[in-house]
């Protein structure tokens, strides 16, 4: 397929906010793909060149791609740097320096979706003296072949910043239209932008058969080949892979034990909740992955959680899921989540941090027992079996320490126990429930001790002033909502001016120096990717903020490692945070 083609797609989706229209589109180009382009087109539609899970990246920052454009343009570097600046899109000032240089030299190149993808990922192998240099000329090579809008997409595919609004669900719901749209008698009236359906249960059947799909293999393009090549019962017959992250399920969160047997039953499991790292911890025979919320790979990092995968369990092959909690090698209790929170991203002296800020693991669920997923299971039937596989080993590996109860006087001294021993409240489990991946639903909850803090991205900020010239402040934070970032506040307490002392402005600014995309003055726009936890005093309604809500005396608690933009909180949390505080 010539990448101009797709090139056509992301213009139209450009064109539009209309999420309807973003499927249609989508679904119609997907249904007259071949086979061999799916699997590329799929990936690039998400601006994207690996899957989710996969751990390469290309390597290349803003300051990279300007040199790159430089030599594919003939412009200087400074210009296209103010250039930059001006737009707030590399996209855009390659497309106008490209077009400028094709007035002159009229060559024309025909470049295609696959050589686009596998010159993209050949970026993520070139490592070592020299590396730059390398990635740079390569980015310039494909630059000079492409035309000017497909330069467009290339700078932005490889920035990861698209600028075309898709989400997760439009790429599920144009899955469903392009290759079940004939059996469900889809018909979308493009006038009105209203979508038709015969039979509204067949067709939710079916995106949940999609979405299931996609939460096991965290990844749309083998989702999209099984339905095209083999429809719904392709999806049916997709499996994990262990080594391959999935999605973790979520709780819900709820404001009294009441609450909890509401949702989940009586009897059912009441467990601690930790002040930890959820951990996906998967074994194959001698091979050990360990995968946070995220599904970013930290094997590595937790030398001590592999050694506990390999000789504290017999099994060979499983995935279950955990949560890491550091603890005090003096004292043996248990400590908050930023104790560990730095070894996430640790690439040196790993075993020197192991040792200085140790973890226990501590098991609640399994995904996968000797290669054969056990998610459709009921949770009570899933305990059973960690139960035989767990051999506790305090401050190595245990079964989260948990009750079965239906009476709330019971459950009400289990939460005592919680949180007198320094953890975050009670997790309720529903017995018979499945295991959902990536979904947050009624079958697990949480209670907390104290007021629930918000998971917010920041997506501006300011340059300081006087002696704080030199860092990035004052942080403009959204919550989501549909896939769209909402502002709901600006916040700089909490940092410290010395990085011995706590999270430090000088480590949050190197943070989002790379990912500015646009600075006024001293005002900067920032890719949405670091998520920090707020604690607030009140929420109040304001129409200073697109949320229509802003935070009073918002401050900075800790740096969410193990969030992604896609996991802050929502627009309907903040609301329903808004609303319990008037009671």
């Amino acid at each position: 397929m010539q990448y101009s083609k797709l090139v056509k797609i992301y213009e139209e989706l450009e064109a539009t906010t209309k999420r309807l229209e973003h499927t249609y589109t989508i679904s119609e180009f997907l249904k007259n793909a071949n086979i061999e382009d799916l699997s590329a087109t799929i990936l690039l539609l998400e601006g994207r060149i690996f899957p989710r899970w996969d751990e390469r990246e290309v390597g290349i920052a803003s300051k990279m791609i300007i040199k790159a454009i430089s030599l594919a343009s003939g412009m200087p570097k400074e210009k296209i740097t103010a250039e930059w600046k001006k737009t707030g899109d590399l996209g855009t000032v390659t497309y106008n320096l490209i077009k400028k240089k094709r007035q002159f030299t009229l060559e024309s190149y025909e470049i295609t979706v696959k050589k686009v993808i596998e010159n993209l990922r050949g970026l993520a192998a070139i490592e070592g003296q020299g590396s730059v240099d390398k990635k740079i000329q390569l980015v310039a090579e494909l630059l000079t072949s492409a035309k000017p809008d497909e330069a467009k997409y290339i700078v932005r595919t490889i920035l990861n910043d698209m600028r075309i609004g898709i989400g997760e669900g439009t790429i599920r719901d144009s899955i469903v239209w392009a290759f079940f749209g004939d059996e469900l008698k889809i018909a979308y009236n493009q006038e009105e932008k209203i979508i038709e359906v015969d039979d509204r249960q067949k067709y939710n059947k079916y995106m949940d058969a999609v979405q299931r799909a996609f939460d096991i293999m965290n990844d749309f393009a083998p989702v999209a080949e099984a339905a095209k090549k083999s429809g719904m019962k392709g999806l049916e017959e997709m499996e994990m892979s262990i080594g391959v992250p999935l999605k973790v399920m979520l709780a819900l969160k709820v404001e009294s034990i009441e609450e909890g047997f509401e949702r989940c039953g009586k009897p059912a499991e009441f467990e601690f909740k930790y002040d930890g790292m959820r951990m996906q911890i998967h074994k194959n025979g001698s091979k050990i992955g360990i995968f946070t919320r995220r599904l970013e790979n930290v094997t590595a990092q937790f030398p001590e959680v592999v050694e506990c995968a390999k000789n504290c369990i017999e099994e060979k092959k499983f995935i279950i899921d955990a949560e890491a909690v550091g603890y005090s090698k003096k004292t043996g209790k248990y400590l908050p989540f930023q104790s560990i929170s730095q070894r996430i991203k640790r690439k040196y002296g790993i075993e020197k941090m192991a040792e200085q800020y140790p973890v226990e693991t501590n098991v609640f669920d399994i995904i996968n027992y000797n290669g054969r997923s056990v998610i459709n299971k009921p949770f009570i039937e899933r305990k059973e079996m960690l139960k035989k596989m767990i051999k506790n080993v305090p401050k190595k590996i245990v079964l989260a320490t948990s009750i079965v109860a239906e009476d709330k006087k019971e459950v009400q001294d289990f939460y005592k126990e919680a949180v007198d021993s320094g953890n975050e409240g009670l997790m309720i489990k529903k017995l018979d429930a499945p295991y959902k991946p990536g979904a947050r639903v009624g079958f697990m909850c949480k209670l907390k001790a104290t007021k629930e803090n918000l998971d917010l991205v920041i997506v501006k900020a300011e340059w300081g002033e006087g002696k704080r010239s030199k860092w990035i402040t004052s942080y403009t934070l959204a919550c989501m909502h549909e896939k769209n970032f909402l502002e709901i506040g600006k916040a700089s307490t909490g940092l410290k001016e010395k990085r011995e002392m706590g999270l430090s402005f000088a480590e949050i600014t190197e943070l989002l120096k790379p990912l500015i995309k646009k600075e006024e003055g001293k005002e900067i726009t920032l890719k949405p990717k670091i998520v920090v936890e707020i604690a607030y005093e009140e929420i109040q309604k304001s129409p200073t903020y697109s949320s229509g809500y802003a935070l009073r005396f918002p401050r900075i608690v800790r740096l969410r490692d193990d969030l992604g933009a896609d996991d802050i909180s929502t627009l309907k949390m903040v609301e329903d945070f808004y609303n319990k505080q008037k009671k």
